[in-house]
């Protein structure tokens, strides 16, 4: 068994599904803190236990860099190098190439890029990216794609699209690992009539599950929503649709008001790390002055650990002297909302009273 998705009911657009891979059931829709290099930042595997984390994502890009694809292998694979029995997902590293690498240049087979870390020469096809896929043995793997920026010109956005077509086309021709899942990365920037073609091209491969890629990389929130009401309908009903690099509350309701299953963000844990937090309000700089002698919890009602224990006051002190564990305590509890948050979405699908669930959350969500 590679992956089976089972949609379970339908509450307007939003769906409830499950989602079965090899290392277990995941109950969508769902949201994947990011373990960039085999690591959620500052958490270990039995705290994203505690929070409520059914499945995390790595990126390849990095592992391949440090500490490499085949030393993951030697050592059992992702799952068993980092201590960790659930499912995960690796992305293709295509964005980070596209973002991250020196003087990369694309081509045909591939791209050549220089590492981000040491200036070293790296060359990344389709076949390569899904030999370290396969190597890293995570439950889903992503197709290798071009990422365009935003804004980009239309020409720009085509030879991307057309380019990833190709290579999504190679990379299922050589992905042979029979316990992992390969899923299609549909671009098109933010033109719908591409976003449609790209769907067009890629939906004959059938793929398990299909990505969106390019979007939030910078552009207003309003033209990200419009483009999934343009390629929602044309998305098939039985495969998981997952939205990459989107992780604010407000995207992940709006997400799944329109049909979105899965999402992966790195923002709660980086947002964390520099004294912020989400709260049903908005976001919450618990690191700023006025918090100095503020007792409350930093989210009135939160269950999670650091709510539970700990008060503004003592979180903002521990942040101020750069203590590891005021840190550590703000990303328990964002990973702890946004998990929570994808819960109570389910149960108000499941009930069939998320548009009131919606209304609800906005009437107090404030950027």
């Amino acid at each position: 068994m590679t992956l089976k998705y089972t949609l379970l009911k339908q509450d307007g657009e939003a769906r409830l599904g499950e989602l079965e891979t090899t290392h277990g059931k995941i109950q969508t829709p769902i949201f994947m803190p990011v373990g960039t290099q085999a690591t959620v930042k500052s958490m270990t595997p039995e705290e994203l236990n505690q929070v409520g984390s059914q499945i995390i994502l790595s990126n390849t890009y990095h592992l391949y860099m440090r500490p490499g694809h085949k030393l993951v292998a030697e050592a059992g694979g992702l799952h068993k190098f980092m201590h960790w029995d659930k499912p995960i997902l690796t992305d293709s590293g295509g964005f980070q190439v596209f973002s991250l690498a020196k003087l990369r240049d694309i081509g045909e087979d591939g791209v050549i890029f220089r590492s981000h870390i040491d200036g070293s020469k790296h060359f990344f096809t389709p076949e390569k990216v899904m030999e370290i896929e396969q190597d890293l043995g995570a439950d889903i793997a992503m197709a290798f794609d071009v990422c365009s920026p935003y804004p980009a010109p239309r020409e720009q956005v085509v030879a991307a699209l057309e380019k990833t077509t190709r290579w999504a086309a190679r990379c299922k021709a050589v992905h042979t690992r029979e316990d992992q899942a390969l899923f299609g990365i549909i671009q098109g920037g933010l033109f719908n009539d591409l976003r449609k073609r790209s769907a067009e091209e890629l939906l004959p491969m059938d793929f398990p599950g299909y990505g969106i890629g390019g979007l939030s990389v910078g552009e207003p929130k309003p033209l990200m929503y419009d483009c999934l009401d343009h390629l929602m309908p044309i998305m098939p009903k039985d495969k998981p649709r997952y939205l990459m690099g989107v992780g604010s509350p407000d995207c992940l309701v709006e997400g799944v008001a329109r049909g979105v299953d899965m999402f992966d963000c790195v923002l709660p844990t980086r947002i964390a790390r520099n004294g912020t937090v989400f709260t049903r309000q908005g976001k919450l700089v618990v690191r700023n002055a006025e918090y100095a002698r503020d007792f409350r919890p930093m989210e009135e009602g939160c269950d999670c650990y650091a709510c539970r224990n700990f008060s503004r006051a003592y979180i903002r002190h521990l942040i101020k002297t750069n203590e590891i564990l005021g840190l550590r305590l703000t990303t328990i509890h964002n990973l702890h909302f946004l998990l929570h948050l994808m819960q109570d979405i389910r149960d108000n699908i499941a009930a069939g009273t998320f548009a009131r669930f919606y209304k609800d959350f906005f009437a107090e969500w404030h950027e």
